[in-house]
């Protein structure tokens, strides 16, 4: 079964109004299956005390990033969560656009495993991670993101 591009361009628009996604300004700008783009302009507000990028920021972005490269790949129904989150800090930056591509290693039944890299425009590796997500069944599907945040029903995820 194809994704759905119309679901696609629904689920971006209803996720990328999610508080913690707006509280970082980081934007999943590409879905498929097996991948997903996050970019983020950074600001103060992503800084440490010292003037670069909190390590935080850089976990939460490649988290984000790691997450959503599973969707495309998991039954209109499922629902996943993260179950540990690997990251290694490589290089510390202040300012500029960074992207997050994460990829779905593997997917299973019940644990997904999945990748992401951060870096700057100019294709510096800035941070690298790998994550466990576990699959639920009728939990933290789209349906319960509608729920949270409001919103119109997607296009099917699946078209023939």
């Amino acid at each position: 079964m194809k994704v759905n591009p119309k679901h696609v361009e629904a689920l971006l628009r209803l996720i990328n109004r999610g508080p913690y996604f707006e509280l970082l300004s980081m934007e999943v700008c590409e879905l498929s299956r097996g991948y997903s783009r996050v970019e983020t302009v950074l600001e103060k507000k992503h800084m440490n005390p010292f003037g670069a990028i909190h390590g935080g920021a850089y976990s939460s972005i490649l988290d984000t990033a790691a997450y959503w490269s599973a969707y495309c790949e998991l039954d209109e129904d499922v629902g996943f969560t993260s179950i540990d989150l690997s990251v290694s800090n490589l290089s510390m930056v202040d300012r500029g656009r960074i992207i997050a591509e994460g990829r779905s290693l593997k997917v299973g039944r019940s644990i997904c495993l999945t990748e992401a890299s951060v870096k700057d425009t100019h294709g510096k590796l800035l941070a690298y991670g790998t994550s466990k997500l576990m699959v639920l069944k009728g939990r933290q599907s789209i349906k319960h993101v509608l729920e949270t945040i409001g919103g119109d029903a997607l296009p099917p995820k699946f078209i023939d």
